[in-house]
């Protein structure tokens, strides 16, 4: 008996139970559906967030106030010596050899008025340099004026949204915004940009950061973005800015300086392994997928019986039955699977396009690793019951009813 025979003859016994087959056919496709897009959302997370960091370019270095001996996300809020000063980031600007510009911003939240409309929204405290740090286009008007970073005057820039909430299709540029109990005047509308590390630029109200700190009482500034003048000199430069601010500071170090490279490759690590964690987590619906089809390929064999017989009573030795129901179930599986990846891509790509900013896609390893995975679990279940088929004596199974 040839391959091609074994296969034919598991496939026409498998028609012969069409529900049986279709129920075995779903449990398995299911199973590799979550594998697949349970591995996309992972990787899909970890392509967008390293292109919201790409899309400042690769020559950042974040200073934030505390010190932190790791390498996780943020450093602790407070307890930091000495406040990290608008003076502290113009000297890394003055004195420190290949930085570019330092952009210190300051964060808080207000509620935003205009006329008889009102919303909450988040306050940035910013200078002229935050706007090409952090890659800003303008629509309308200008960003903030190019003065001292302790400038206190009442102007600001909006996001487009937030324009578009208040003046109603009114002509913002020239108008008073009131923030709280402050009044500033619109110099510039920002082009919609959308959300990038984690902030909805469309949605903010960008003032003076010397305002911004005795608008809501701040003495240290939430971080500062330092642009370096090439990639290749971020490690020394990042020493330069750590000394630089350590002599200000007392000959104490408490800021902590990471760059782009040490962010990206920590949340690559962190969700590389969410996303090998979700992928198992999905996998455990294929071994149950596994059972389901042993139970299945078990109910077959003692309705088969007889055709055992006959098989074995032909000339079919035991090795030939065994592959004929191995080859049963690895065709449930591969079916199966192949199913399940079809619907899975066609879900990733709806994805896609409904919402294109979002890269949800499988990582290279996902769907070799989901087929080949729900191949082996359809096999090794599968063996139990050829093994059984295979062990049957011939008359007793032409015998039995």
């Amino acid at each position: 008996m040839t391959i091609g025979d074994t296969l034919a003859f598991g496939a026409g016994a498998l028609r012969g139970h069409s529900l049986r087959t279709a129920l075995s056919l779903l449990g398995v496709a299911v199973g590799v559906t979550s594998v697949v897009l349970l591995t996309s959302l992972g990787e899909g997370a970890r392509l967008y967030i390293t292109g919201e960091f790409a899309s400042l370019g690769s020559n950042l270095l974040i200073v934030t106030p505390g010190k932190t001996d790791t390498t996780g996300f943020a450093p602790p809020i407070g307890g930091a010596p000495h406040d990290l000063t608008i003076g502290d980031i113009d000297a890394l600007q003055k004195r420190v050899a290949g930085v570019r510009r330092a952009a210190p911003m300051s964060l808080g939240s207000a509620t935003a008025r205009y006329s008889d409309l009102t919303r909450e929204t988040v306050v940035v405290g910013a200078t002229a340099a935050w706007k090409d740090v952090r890659r800003v286009e303008m629509r309308v008007g200008q960003f903030l004026p190019a003065t001292e970073a302790d400038a206190d005057r009442p102007v600001c820039v909006i996001g487009a949204r937030l324009e578009e909430e208040l003046f109603r299709g009114r002509n913002a540029l020239g108008e008073h915004l009131r923030l709280g109990d402050e009044r500033f005047r619109v110099i510039g509308i920002m082009a919609a940009r959308g959300t990038n590390l984690g902030m909805n630029l469309d949605e903010v109200v960008i003032v003076p950061l010397g305002r911004h700190m005795k608008m809501f009482n701040r003495t240290t500034i939430f971080r500062a973005l330092v642009e370096v003048t090439s990639h290749d000199a971020l490690p020394a430069v990042r020493r330069s800015v750590i000394e630089a601010i350590k002599a200000r500071h007392d000959n104490e170090e408490d800021v902590t300086v990471m760059t782009q490279d040490s962010l990206l490759a920590t949340f690559s690590r962190l969700l590389s392994m969410l996303t090998a964690a979700l992928a198992g987590i999905a996998a455990i619906s294929l071994s149950v997928a596994g059972v389901g089809i042993m139970n299945v390929m078990l109910v077959s064999v003692s309705e088969r019986t007889s055709e055992i017989g006959l098989l074995k009573a032909l000339g079919a030795t035991p090795g030939q039955v065994m592959r004929i129901f191995v080859a049963e179930a690895a065709t449930l599986s591969a079916a199966g699977g192949l199913a399940g990846l079809a619907v899975a891509l066609a879900f990733s790509a709806a994805i896609r396009h409904f919402y294109p900013t979002f890269p949800m896609q499988p990582p290279p390893w996902a769907i070799p690793a989901a087929l080949l995975v729900s191949l082996a679990v359809g096999m090794l279940f599968g063996v139990l019951p050829a093994q059984r088929a295979a062990r049957l004596d011939p008359i007793q199974a032409l015998t039995r009813r």
